[in-house]
């Protein structure tokens, strides 16, 4: 029997948790711990012990071989924050994707370093998913979209055939995005939305069909893109 492979989650929050039984259910890694500057060294998430900050890896692995990483910061809205820390971590530690077992990836799609699929997710057939990216419990990605670094598609949102996502966006829990729609960078798509044409770099929508939060931030949304 192989020896499974020691990961080490960096966040000890929500999205950790969910990240910890997808990292589980593989099959193929054992939890070492949890790195999370918040919590204390006495503290455990989920039965696992929280190990320190990030000086922690240096310390007690350093000797023992480079464990693996995997992000456990999730995000509610376009974030720079996973985007930091994994290109902060990756030239020093290998970050793996994490598929959850019951998750449906087809065999043509092509995921990048880092990026979690969670349970019950559906990604389909020509998807191009980037790095660091989030597919959360139950999204779907529909054909032929395209997907870039550091996104989170939440809970149960759906993606239809030949969308496109860009860098740091969020697309909120239960949102949906029609065929063929281009979504920009740093976008936050808001909970529930139905996206019906394309949205801007920067722009945070909601509702039914999906618009801009005010006006005011229809002007500013492209000063947003760069933030």
């Amino acid at each position: 029997m192989n020896k499974r492979k020691n990961v080490v989650i960096v966040g000890g929050g929500g999205h950790a948790k969910v990240l910890l039984d997808a990292v589980l259910s593989m099959g193929v890694y054992a939890v070492a711990g949890i790195i999370d500057p918040n919590r204390k060294t006495s503290d455990k998430v989920l039965g696992y012990p929280v190990l320190g900050d990030e000086s922690a890896l240096g310390r007690m692995f350093g000797k023992k071989g480079v464990p693996l990483l995997a992000i456990g910061i999730g995000t509610v809205k376009a974030s720079v924050r996973r985007k930091e820390v994994f290109e902060r971590l990756r030239n020093d530690f290998d970050i793996p994707v994490i598929v959850h077992k019951s998750a449906i990836v087809a065999k043509s799609a092509r995921l990048g370093s880092g990026t979690q699929v969670m349970a019950g997710a559906v990604i389909q057939a020509n998807c191009t998913v980037g790095e660091n990216v989030i597919v959360n419990t139950a999204a779907v990605i529909e054909h032929d979209c395209y997907i870039e670094d550091h996104v989170h598609v939440s809970v149960g949102s759906v993606l239809a055939g030949g969308v496109r996502v860009g860098e740091c966006s969020h697309i909120g829990i239960g949102a949906i995005v029609l065929q063929g729609l281009k979504i920009g960078r740093f976008v936050t798509v808001g909970a529930g939305a139905v996206v019906t044409r394309d949205v801007s770099d920067g722009c945070t929508v909601f509702g039914i069909p999906a618009r801009e939060k005010s006006e005011q931030d229809i002007h500013s949304c492209g000063d947003r893109s760069q933030s």
